[in-house]
């Protein structure tokens, strides 16, 4: 009974413990960058992996040029796909004290800092100031006014209102000539106007001109029911009606450069090129292993949509296998964000250097109003001979080599990356779980409870029943998987298909798994399944201890941290 209580103990912190390792990652944001004075503005701190209270922190610093209206806390616990998350978000009602840049500076949270960020405060519009006769009126902005075809403008709409709504609807834009998007969710603050309060609804939209000329953006109104205070007949149901319309704005819009040529055209505020995954320090590439690097292509101020597929130059020596893109856009406060993010497999087919070409993409810079360039520069490694018979290079043309490691084109980068933190901190765990029994059983003098000797190769039993059934159908993917299951359920070391070769002692199941590579890479047409099952109807043949070939082992798949 003891043991079993510590064993649901110990799996409980077992799910937890990824969450305490990542406890104390802050991420400071605000909900506008751009404010009037008298406006209020929200600063939202993000602890991630937070899963208890957080000590509030000091908040002195913000005194210099806000006050401080109040505070909240709220956190979140989801678990996706087996992968735990948490966090903690701490809310900040700031009303800025004076107009000009100011600066949310850092503050420390959960003991780490947050950065710091920047606001431009305004004097009140004196239009609006001029209409705060009226309970209810509306502002339209729009921000550049001037841009490029295809260059994203935010367009801002602000309904006040002193008065108690019932209900309303906002108009949606409907602009000739240009993509409109909405972004985010309605803001609502208070703010004051030549003396009196207002509440504010808030609303973003992206705006992408496809035409060089003027785009003009009509009015936007707002039709609602108004409750009267003190009105006797509106709580019986006698709402009056209200109305109001925001201004038209126009903006210019330019042509791309007549000499850009045909390359694709990106007028971004921001852009960056990165590749991720190579080997780093002493690690070695070798024939017929693939060398697993993701390239990642992100924009500010563009959707994924407008960005160019990504690709590798034609790669001497080496075959190029790309996995199934990974594309979306998210939002940052009121610009869009768009991401692409390819990984390939590279697999050399012969020794010697091996250099993978630069990677260029020119863009337009709109807030310097010039052309830049990103770049991805060359790289070379040394390729040493194949290892053993489990490499087995092939023509790049007709078949992809034998790869050591596995690639499960189900899964993304960012998928696989908390699953290796959970499992060292999951590793550690159960040393320490294992240490903690000991030292009770000692204590205790007692027996532990005996462990049925078949329970064991009974589990390995049916990794290999799996697997045979695996062997026998057509899917190669799910053969590697079934494959590398059944041998870690044996040798909890192995991590991947290269090492699973590396340590049998057989010819006849090493080029079992080349082969299986080799049409996991290619994807060629399934072979005789009974084949595959016959290699390892009588189980492993493992290598004698001591006599395994580590430098042929390959690092773990996608052994970098993607933002």
């Amino acid at each position: 009974m003891m043991c079993r209580r510590l064993s649901g103990w110990w799996w409980l912190v077992l799910w937890l413990i990824p969450l305490l390792a990542q406890a104390g990652q802050v991420t400071a944001s605000i909900d506008r960058h751009n404010v009037q004075l008298g406006e209020t503005v929200t600063l939202n701190l993000r602890i991630d992996g937070a899963i208890g209270g957080i000590a509030m922190p000091d908040l002195h610093p913000l005194n210099k040029d806000f006050e401080i209206l109040g505070t909240s806390q709220s956190s979140n616990m989801s678990v996706i796909n087996g992968n735990a998350s948490s966090t903690l978000t701490i809310g900040i009602a700031l009303r800025p004290r004076h107009m000009g840049q100011l600066q949310i500076p850092a503050l420390s949270v959960a003991g780490d800092q947050s950065q710091p960020l920047q606001m431009q405060v305004t004097a009140s519009d004196p239009t609006a100031a001029a209409a705060t006769h009226k309970n209810i009126f509306m502002e339209a902005q729009i921000e550049p006014k001037t841009a490029f075809v295809g260059q994203q403008l935010s367009y801002v709409v602000r309904l006040y209102y002193a008065i108690n709504l019932s209900g309303g609807a906002l108009d949606t834009p409907q602009v000739d000539g240009a993509d409109v998007r909405r972004v985010g969710k309605d803001l609502s603050y208070e703010t004051e106007r030549s003396g009196r309060n207002y509440r504010v609804l808030e609303r973003r939209y992206a705006l992408i001109p496809q035409r060089a000329g003027q785009l003009d953006v009509a009015p936007l109104g707002f039709q609602g029911n108004a409750v009267e205070q003190g009105d006797w007949n509106s709580f019986f149901g006698g709402d009056s009606p209200v109305t109001a319309s925001a201004p038209a704005v126009k903006v210019d819009v330019r042509p791309m450069p007549s000499n850009w040529g045909k390359s694709a055209w990106l007028p971004a505020r921001n852009l960056t090129l990165g590749m991720d995954g190579w080997p780093q320090g002493t690690q070695q590439a070798r024939v017929g292993q693939p060398l697993n690097l993701t390239m990642t292509l992100q924009a500010t101020g563009l959707p994924f949509e407008t960005l160019p597929e990504l690709s590798l130059p034609p790669i001497d020596g080496a075959t190029a296998y790309p996995d199934k893109p990974v594309t979306g856009t998210k939002e940052d406060g009121q610009w869009l964000v768009g991401r692409r993010q390819q990984s390939f497999a590279i697999v050399p087919d012969r020794a010697g250097m091996l250099t993978i070409p630069a990677t260029t993409i020119k863009w337009w810079n709109v807030l310097s109003d010039k052309m830049e360039v990103a770049q991805i520069p060359a790289r070379s490694i040394n390729v040493l001979p194949g290892s053993g018979t489990a490499t087995t290079p092939a023509a790049p043309s007709s078949s992809a080599p034998a790869a050591s490691t596995q690639v499960n084109h189900a899964e993304t980068p960012e998928s696989l990356m908390p699953w290796r933190r959970i499992a060292l901190a999951s590793l550690g765990l159960w040393l320490l779980s294992l240490l903690g029994w000991w030292l009770w059983r000692r204590r205790r003098g007692s027996t532990p409870a005996r462990i049925k000797p078949d329970s064991a190769r009974t589990s390995v039993r049916q990794y290999q029943l799996a697997f045979l059934a695996a062997a026998r159908g057509g899917d190669s993917a799910i053969q590697a998987r079934s494959l590398l299951a059944w041998a870690r359920a044996e040798r909890p070391a192995i991590h991947n298909l290269g090492e699973l070769s590396a340590a049998l002692d057989d010819t006849t199941q090493q080029s079992a798994i080349a082969e299986l590579q080799r049409r996991h890479y290619s994807g060629a047409a399934a072979s005789d399944g009974a084949t595959l099952a016959a290699s390892f109807k009588r189980g492993f043949v493992w290598r004698a201890s001591g006599q395994s070939d580590d430098t042929s082992a390959l690092p773990p798949l996608y052994p970098f941290k993607l933002d």
